[in-house]
């Protein structure tokens, strides 16, 4: 194909740069290229070229930053039209960590004050331990009944107000922790992170996949969504809770080698992993589907003296707008259940 008809795009720019070539014929090449469409794409190159002209490599960092500089000085109705391309993107991280930081906050202070509240409880049990010790020394030295129940009336009513300081002080606590729990719960219910294996968890997953179908409405392009778990021969021969823990956090981590930085890869639930692969058609997502297969058939578990062989069953589908996202989980499920039937390809695909 002729120079003149390659698509345009930073990363061309980036390889001709890393090729030998200098940054005056890279800027020569990219002035070159058939015209851009689209407002967006007609800004995109404006901000490469900027770039190269300013002797700087069109790194992500360095694009995203002329980006924004750029659109500054642009006039409004062109800062509107691009921003309304950009909101498909944007998830409100900003606002999302604000709000996540203030119930953090909230979380913090209730803690304070239970804490506060405990150290105050200790002083008054302290204290109710020495009064007690008080009227026994007291008691001790009394040599008629009338006076000892005078000492005793008197320690009555001091056990009386402490319990009653007591009680108050505990009715408080209970609210603050139940406070604290719901603050808590609030922060569990905002995570996005599945510690235990390492990756996204099942919330970011359906967000992400419920931005990128609003995506791939807007601009026409193709992602693909990959199920995986250890197949049902794998989990056959394993008995222990704890081995099968071990191989599902093997998977875990061979799927974040395997993946991209654009792949999210997130745990489903129940030992099923899912990986989305942004721009990427489902032959594609095939490929990926058999390296990744490749890599975790090459990974051995030894479990005492029995080594075992990891497999895994896969299903692949394509993400559209035309069905929903809860469609497209079902139908990638029931495909990585069939692949364990599968004997000719590694993975199954779903199609409507």
């Amino acid at each position: 194909m002729e120079d003149s008809a390659e698509e345009f795009s930073p990363r061309n720019a980036a390889s001709r740069l890393a090729s030998g070539q200098s940054i005056q014929e890279a800027a020569l090449h990219v002035g070159s290229l058939s015209d851009p469409t689209s407002d967006l794409e007609i800004f995109s190159k404006e901000v490469l070229n900027s770039l190269i002209s300013d002797n700087l490599p069109p790194t992500p960092n360095n694009f995203s930053l002329y980006f924004d500089r750029i659109l500054e000085e642009k006039s409004e109705s062109l800062r509107r039209q691009i921003g309304a391309i950009l909101e498909l993107e944007n998830d409100n991280e900003d606002e999302k960590n604000i709000g996540l930081e203030k119930t953090l906050k909230q979380g913090f202070s209730s803690v304070k004050s239970i804490l506060q509240l405990s150290a105050t409880l200790y002083k008054n049990m302290v204290l109710m331990e020495k009064i007690l010790n008080k009227r026994r020394e007291e008691i001790k030295n009394i040599p008629s009944i009338g006076e000892a129940n005078h000492v005793l009336s008197a320690l009555s009513n001091d056990v009386t107000k402490l319990s009653g300081i007591l009680n108050k002080q505990i009715s408080h606590m209970k609210d603050l922790y139940g406070d604290t729990a719901t603050i808590v719960k609030q922060v569990e219910n905002e995570t996005i992170f599945d510690d235990q294996y390492g990756v996204y968890n099942k919330r970011y997953l359906l967000n992400k996949l419920s931005q990128e179908t609003n995506m791939i409405e807007e601009f026409h392009h193709k992602s693909s969504l990959m199920m995986v778990q250890l197949s049902n021969a794998t989990l056959a021969l394993i008995n222990s809770e704890k081995a099968k823990g071990l191989m599902v956090r093997t998977v875990a981590r061979l799927l974040l080698k395997t993946s991209r930085r654009s792949d999210i890869v997130a745990h489903y639930g129940e030992g099923i992993f899912s990986m989305m692969l942004k721009h990427t058609d489902a032959e594609n997502a095939k490929r990926a589907a058999d390296r990744l297969y490749e890599l975790v058939s090459s990974s051995n578990f030894f479990m005492g003296e029995q080594e075992i062989q990891l497999q895994i069953a896969i299903g692949i589908s394509e993400l559209t707008p035309s069905r929903s996202i809860e469609e497209t989980l079902v139908g990638t499920l029931d495909a990585m259940y069939a692949s364990n039937d599968e004997k000719k390809y590694h993975y199954v695909v779903y199609n409507d």
